[in-house]
């Protein structure tokens, strides 16, 4: 763990393994499998022909050579005819078998191109999709660092229903950051209109002093704003008590106990190395990032009222003056906690993405 996506040249990963999305004789070609044999040098080619070549959805592996990765994993990907010949089926395993290959040979981290979007013709979104999907579910059962390598913003495209989706939710809710005005002069300006109002019609009462005017009407709203400390019964006001003092890392431990989850499944939905778990765990005063706070929000698939009070508990928020904060609660309030495909749609909105 954990899953990745990033902008970058496949050939230059820094991982035990890359995968190759090859030709059916494993003997080079365009694309990312030209680019791979170009960097790896001759040995790769000749260790290539003595593999007598790869049938599709399959995976052979051979050494990186030149490369700086330890391994290379060719998988050769389906050629696209209309989704008529099993091509998602193909693609599939290409990464379900290409995983499983670098865990077989102890590797710890592994790169993936996005298979068939290029010459082969796979919808960018579908190869997208079943990437992300394939990816996901391997790192649920297996603890490895994946990356989905991306040469360039085109070769990368998320499915047109979601993106609209989100791109709306974000349109219609997103707020330009604006300075903030002074709430005790908001509060003034609003009591001079309504004395603009009733002038005319009411006598004048003596005023007081403009200051005192204005710290009359401040305790008044802050009496009307802050909420009720009455519980509804003395058992809501123990429990309110006790997370008075509780830290995230209290908060994140007592949410998973109450979940029924272990903490390997926690942390896993969360898209989090176990080691940074182990940390959290160990530290009650352990701060986390915002991205990982909302990633134990996500998997614990806490509603947008609970997200926020775990969020708080690290001292976070969530704006509606920043994108980032829209596209989460969108994900959130529509009930949908896949942090794969949350990363998905946050890598093609050029944000941050979740986990560690």
């Amino acid at each position: 763990m954990p899953f990745h996506i990033e902008r970058n040249d496949l050939t230059r990963m820094r991982v035990d393994a890359i995968v190759n999305a090859a030709n059916p004789s494993l003997l080079g070609g365009g694309g990312v499998d030209g680019a791979i044999h170009r960097a790896a040098g001759p040995r790769l080619l000749r260790a290539c022909r003595k593999l007598g070549g790869c049938e599709t959805g399959q995976a052979k592996l051979t050494k990186g050579y030149d490369l700086p990765a330890k391994y290379v994993i060719h998988t050769v990907g389906p050629v696209w005819c209309g989704g008529e010949r099993n091509e998602e089926a193909l693609l599939a395993a290409c990464y379900r078998n290409s995983l499983a290959l670098a865990l077989e040979h102890g590797c710890n981290s592994v790169a993936f191109p996005l298979i068939s979007a290029g010459a082969y013709g796979v919808p960018k979104d579908l190869a997208l999709a079943v990437a992300v999907r394939e990816i996901g579910r391997f790192l649920l059962e297996h603890e490895l660092d994946v990356t989905l390598v991306v040469f360039d913003a085109d070769s990368y495209r998320l499915s047109s229903v979601l993106f609209s989706a989100v791109q709306a939710y974000v349109d219609e809710r997103f707020v330009e950051a604006a300075p903030q005005r002074n709430e005790a002069s908001l509060l003034h300006q609003k009591q001079m209109a309504m004395d603009a109002m009733v002038g005319a019609a009411l006598p004048t009462p003596p005023q007081k002093p403009r200051r005192a005017r204005e710290k009359t009407f401040c305790a008044a709203a802050e009496e009307c704003a802050a909420p009720s400390l009455l519980p509804d019964s003395a058992q809501s006001l123990d429990d309110r008590l006790r997370s008075l003092d509780e830290s995230f890392s209290q908060m994140l431990l007592r949410k998973i106990d109450e979940k029924g989850m272990t903490d390997a499944a926690c942390y896993k939905k969360a898209n989090v190395d176990r080691k940074l778990f182990s940390k959290i765990r160990s530290d009650p005063h352990y701060r986390p990032s915002k991205q990982t706070a909302i990633a134990f929000a996500i998997a614990l698939e806490l509603p947008l009222d609970e997200a926020r009070d775990l969020l708080m508990k690290a001292g976070f928020a969530l704006s509606r003056s920043n994108r980032f904060d829209v596209i989460i609660e969108y994900f959130i309030s529509s009930g949908n906690y896949n942090i794969f495909e949350i990363n998905e749609t946050l890598f093609a909105f050029d944000q941050s993405l979740l986990g560690a």
